[in-house]
């Protein structure tokens, strides 16, 4: 969406200036938020544990079963959208902190820090929407039918990240040679399949390492204990699988209304990508569920990537209250998610599937 007229009238020092004391990150916001969110998660995941385990199959059980699993998927999409966070953080803040996440979190559900540095390209304004951002799809330029895949990524993702920790990870160890190739083609959380991670600093591979073996050595661990509880046929693989499709598929709903999409040639400027972006600042009781720890307010955070989460509702007030009554950024306000995701359906269809497939991308990504 290119407007000259708006990108004229759009003032980011005006912005900047409305929202200058709200910058500084609260750590023990942070500590609470996360720690309340995955003790009752895991607390939840414990209980359907014992219901599989020990009780006889009934209706009152069902029925808990079925409660607790939306309550854990909420949960769980809460607990892992920190992640985002840590990237935007200070790389030398709250390190205690992303210890923490990674523990409790990122390791358990197969979702390591690591995977998410390349985030920062999505937020490079040469970069974005460009081959070098790994999760952007101009999805408004393409069928209709690459929504609808879009949508059913949570059935694969969850055995590709088993795959990619138990299978890869050593493959990585015992052969030197694999570990470029899966650094660049498996290690990273995009959209764009086509997206080809850069080479790490040794830093960063140390990091690499050490993280994947934790996963490694968790997925054994896992595998191993409800093995040896129930066997083959443990009932907990399959309430595993369901959460883990049901996070990313939320997941996936809450990306597909984060942006328009409707860049398909190439650089954009400043102006026109906030306008490819949107907020959801009403009915917070409801879409802080499925855009939890600021991610409602993409088109904020695109604004200004630094700004904590919880400052972003504050934020968002202000810069309505105090912007132009014609400031591009209040066409960035959507009420429902399913008004955006309806509108890009819309656009999708209207474009007859014309790019589909991407001639320009370069190799090939696997999405763990």
């Amino acid at each position: 969406m290119t407007s000259e007229t708006s990108s004229n009238r759009f003032s980011f020092s005006q912005a900047r200036t409305i929202i200058a004391d709200l910058q500084q990150p609260k750590p023990a916001i942070y500590w609470i938020d996360f720690l309340l969110t995955i003790v009752v998660g895991h607390a939840l995941f414990a209980s359907v544990g014992y219901c599989l385990r020990n009780l006889e199959w009934s209706a009152p059980v069902a029925i808990w079963i079925a409660i607790a699993y939306c309550g854990i998927v909420l949960l769980y999409l809460r607990a892992t959208m920190f992640i985002h966070e840590l990237v935007h953080l200070p790389k030398d803040a709250m390190q205690g902190f992303r210890v923490t996440w990674n523990l409790l979190c990122g390791i358990p559900f197969l979702l390591p820090s690591f995977l998410y540095y390349p985030h920062v390209e999505h937020h490079r304004r040469k970069h974005y929407g460009t081959e070098h951002d790994g999760e952007y799809l101009p999805l408004s330029h393409r069928s209709r039918w690459m929504v609808f895949l879009f949508m059913l990524q949570g059935l694969v993702v969850p055995p590709l990240a088993v795959f990619r920790f138990v299978v890869l990870s050593p493959i990585c160890w015992l052969i030197p040679g694999a570990r470029q190739f899966i650094h660049r083609h498996a290690s990273t959380m995009v959209i764009d399949p086509f997206y080809r991670r850069t080479d790490g600093g040794s830093k960063v591979m140390r990091v690499v390492v050490l993280q994947e073996a934790a996963c490694f050595a968790f997925c054994i661990g896992f595998f191993s204990v409800h093995f040896s509880i129930g066997g083959l046929w443990n009932p907990m693989w399959l309430f595993v699988y369901a959460l883990g499709v049901g996070g990313v598929t939320l997941n996936a709903m809450r990306t597909l209304g984060a942006h328009r999409w409707t860049n398909d040639s190439g650089e954009m400027s400043f102006q026109d990508q906030l306008l490819d972006t949107l907020n959801y600042p009403e009915r917070p009781w409801f879409t802080e569920l499925w855009g939890p720890i600021g991610t409602r307010y993409h088109a904020l955070h695109h604004l200004f990537p630094r700004l904590p989460y919880h400052n972003l509702g504050e934020a968002h007030r202000r810069l309505m209250a105090d912007l132009p009554a014609d400031s591009p950024y209040r066409e960035t306000v959507r009420v429902s998610l399913w008004q955006a995701i309806y509108e890009l359906w819309s656009r999708a269809g209207h474009s007859g599937g014309r790019h589909f497939v991407s001639t320009d991308a370069p190799g090939g990504q696997m999405v763990a």
